[in-house]
């Protein structure tokens, strides 16, 4: 137990450093926020997808399937039980109401999830974890936009189904099922793209903890609730769901733990952003929640590579 523990303090300690970098040149001024918005949509609509056609090139294998629909299906209940535990917050006011609901129901499983998964886990980790985030992006345009700006009519069936995580899904996901290797040419460039996901979200979220102001997030309670309910409650009960379920594939179960551990999705801001929520209260826990899954992610994802590893 305590060597999983260490391994995984290792590894989180390894992208805390690398958002260092993004820490100094945001106050070096090496980084503006127009390189940064640039550098967010690279990830999202290039590196993204790539990272998961890259984790589904390999030979098709039965019990990789079956993982796959585990994967699926815990997937939609951790989502599911963020939803239900983001009701609880009741703020008269939208704009901050929607914020924590939002905030409770998405981790930073793409930006902060996939770095650690490949870290720990290699690329099978990031096989089931592309799950975690296709299931994510389309709860985050349906749902999520829902909750966000307060009605359906922003959603649309093309947000829905075609965004980085679904694409990703879409091209890869035949390459697994059929065998197909990608010629050099392609599955080349493919790989070093989808190796540019960690350094480049981490850089990011650490240009934005310099921007941070925490005194929105310590003036409101209903922030402390949702670190809590982020970090340890809804992790805890995916990792002891998994645990009663007993899962085939021991990989698979570490993967969805550590997706479902991760921090406040970043989107939390993007969205507050567009639709003029509470931009610093997002801002705010979006950063404390990164700080804070420093200390939060080793114990739990540990204790999840000591139960099923």
């Amino acid at each position: 137990m305590l060597e999983s523990l260490l391994v995984v303090a290792r590894q989180v300690a390894v992208l805390f450093a690398l958002m260092g970098v993004g820490y100094v040149c945001n106050k070096r001024r090496v980084l503006t926020e127009t390189t940064v918005k640039g550098l967010v949509e690279v990830l999202l609509v290039v590196v993204t997808p790539c990272v998961i056609v890259h984790a589904f090139q390999r030979p098709y294998d039965r019990h990789l399937l079956q993982g796959l629909g585990w994967a699926l299906g815990i997937a939609v209940l951790s989502h599911a039980l963020g939803m239900v535990a983001s009701l609880c917050f009741r703020s008269a006011e939208l704009a901050r109401r929607s914020v924590l609901r939002f905030a409770v129901t998405f981790s930073n499983a793409g930006f902060m999830g996939i770095p650690l998964e490949q870290a720990l886990l290699g690329s099978d980790g990031v096989f089931f974890g592309a799950v975690y985030v296709a299931v994510f992006n389309v709860l985050c345009w349906s749902w999520g936009l829902v909750t966000m700006c307060g009605s359906a009519k922003e959603v649309s069936t093309r947000t829905l189904f075609v965004n980085p995580g679904t694409l990703g899904i879409a091209c890869g996901l035949p390459f697994f099922l059929f065998s197909v290797t990608l010629p050099e040419a392609v599955g080349e460039p493919v790989k070093m793209l989808a190796d540019l996901n960690t350094p480049l979200a981490m850089i990011v979220i650490g240009y934005y903890l310099a921007e941070a102001s925490f005194g929105a997030v310590l003036r409101c309670g209903a922030a402390y609730a949702v670190a809590f309910l982020r970090l340890v409650a809804l992790p805890c009960a995916v990792l002891g769901t998994v645990w009663l379920c007993s899962p085939p594939d021991g990989t698979m179960a570490v993967a969805l733990v550590t997706a479902s551990s991760a921090p406040v999705a970043a989107l939390t801001t993007v969205f507050a952003a567009k639709y003029s929520r509470d931009v610093p209260l997002s801002v705010g826990i979006v950063s404390g929640t990164t700080l804070l899954s420093l200390v939060t992610m080793p114990p739990i994802v540990g204790l999840a590579m000591w139960l099923f590893k």
